[in-house]
């Protein structure tokens, strides 16, 4: 590709990832009226958010496989189709059940950041892959905290169903522009999709994710949450027999077990926890009322743009992400960006009082976010082969969303079991906020342990992107730093 299409290509697929990022907290501003706006009870409403999620989940490895099969864009397009589409019912809605089916429209979206970052592997000149997959990586985190502040305001100053016809508009804008600017890659790796593995998947993770999701709600010792878990344990397992012995399985997990694979999903999982405690926690305590002596007393819209530095911030950063990475080798990067996210939890609990200071430190919290994710492609796509770049990137988007909606049961019971009686309510306590603020730097601590299990790359620039593995073989990799 010619250097002066690079730009056009690179904008276009990171504006979908934010695009479809925005997805994740769309619904946010709306979530304490979405029991009136639906007229259903708070329990059904949550149904509404969690569609989203599990849509989510399961969409990214099956679209990457598909992506890996047919045609990256052609895949890539029909998830932003669905989201379109998705985003349409919502936005004529009034009622429970098409705004579930909506939402879990929306959701598929997600499957557009790993085919963004495989198209860009198959593309791009080297010299420009590190730091493109970096803004594309970190693009989950800049929509997610630009959403809140703009569906606030819109929330607050029009019909709540002007959220979903924007989303609809920006997500068809963004499909045109890629049908106009971003060229099919010619990778494909053929075969047959493998339909029992995809059912097989979307059982188990549907399972967990509801046992996780759901468990505070249903109480984690119910029937439901409990035989959720126990279908998870049954099914997952034997998915697993089943990809291991059929011939062209939906994920390659002889693949994924690769220590370099297998740790920076792992890392994946914790790094996604810290960021979404971050999401959860900040915007409670900005809004909380300065009576209790701890709150910030915040409107909506106030917290929103309290927060939405943090997203400019992952924008900023990524590029030197990229950099290090080229310099050190991605599993640095993965460190630093660990070591922050530990930091800017550990600030906070001295910060919290004021909203300067959450502004402070979620801004580290992001930068840190930012380092992350934008290695963890380059460490992922250093260990497949080049025809499995779509469904190994997809996995590793499915690792952050369990990350994520272990976050927020973790959280969540954390802020619902300490707190305080505030006029007859119960709100969360100062205590409560500095125990998920402590929860959260315990996970970063976690993801750099994890990273330091990584194998170190003998060459740092092929790890960033700028060397491919040879006929399907993996990069060579060293333990520490002497060659092996």
């Amino acid at each position: 590709m010619s250097q002066a299409r690079t730009g056009p290509v690179v904008g276009v697929l990171a504006g979908a990832g934010i695009v479809v990022s925005l997805m994740q907290t769309l619904v946010v501003p709306l979530i304490p009226d979405l029991p009136n706006l639906l007229h259903t009870s708070a329990a059904n409403a949550s149904w509404a958010i969690t569609a989203t999620l599990l849509a989510g989940a399961v969409a990214t490895p099956v679209l990457g496989r598909l992506g890996d099969m047919y045609g990256k864009r052609r895949i890539l397009l029909v998830s932003l189709t669905l989201l379109v589409v998705g985003s349409l019912i919502c936005g004529f809605s009034d009622a429970l059940a098409p705004m579930v089916v909506g939402r879990a429209l929306q959701g598929v979206g997600a499957g557009v950041i790993p085919l963004g970052i495989s198209i860009m592997r198959d593309e791009l000149p080297p010299q420009k892959l590190g730091s493109s997959m970096a803004l594309m990586s970190s693009s989950l985190g800049i929509g997610g905290a630009f959403g809140l502040p703009l569906s606030a305001v819109i929330a607050q100053h029009a019909s709540w169903h002007a959220l979903f016809w924007i989303s609809a508009g920006l997500g068809a804008l963004v499909a045109a522009a890629v049908v106009a600017l971003v060229p099919e890659s010619p990778v494909r790796s053929g075969g047959r999709f493998d339909i029992v593995g995809a059912i097989g998947l979307t059982a188990g993770l549907v399972a967990l994710l509801l046992a996780i999701s759901k468990g505070s709600d249903w109480g984690w010792g119910s029937s439901g949450t409990l035989g959720m878990l126990a279908a998870a344990v049954i099914v997952l397992p034997v998915w697993g027999w089943w990809e291991l012995r059929t011939e062209q399985p939906l994920v390659d997990l002889r693949t994924s077990a690769r220590r370099q694979v297998l740790m920076t999903n792992l890392a994946s999982v914790v790094v996604g926890f810290a960021m979404y405690a971050m999401s959860l926690v900040s915007p409670q305590l900005l809004q909380m009322p300065t009576a209790t002596g701890y709150g910030l007393g915040q409107s909506m819209v106030a917290a929103g743009l309290w927060m939405a530095p943090a997203g400019l911030v992952m924008m900023l950063v990524s590029p030197f992400s990229a950099k290090l990475s080229k310099a050190k080798g991605p599993k640095v990067s993965l460190l630093v960006g660990a070591v922050i996210i530990a930091a800017g939890y550990l600030a906070a609990l001295g910060l919290m009082g004021h909203a300067w200071g959450v502004l402070v430190f979620s801004c580290l919290i992001s930068g840190g976010i930012a380092f992350a994710y934008a290695a963890m492609p380059a460490l992922i796509m250093g260990a497949v082969p080049v025809a499995e770049t779509a469904a190994a990137n997809g996995l590793n988007t499915l690792m952050r969303s369990i990350g994520t909606s272990s976050s927020s049961a973790v959280i969540g019971v954390v802020l619902a079991h300490m707190t305080v009686d505030f006029h007859g309510h119960a709100l969360p306590s100062e205590s409560g906020f500095r125990t998920a603020f402590m929860i959260g730097a315990g996970a970063a601590v976690a993801a750099a342990l994890v990273t330091l299990a990584i194998p170190g790359i003998r060459r740092a620039k092929a790890a960033a992107g700028q060397a491919e593995p040879q006929d399907g073989a993996p990069l060579t990799v060293v333990e520490g730093a002497g060659a092996k």
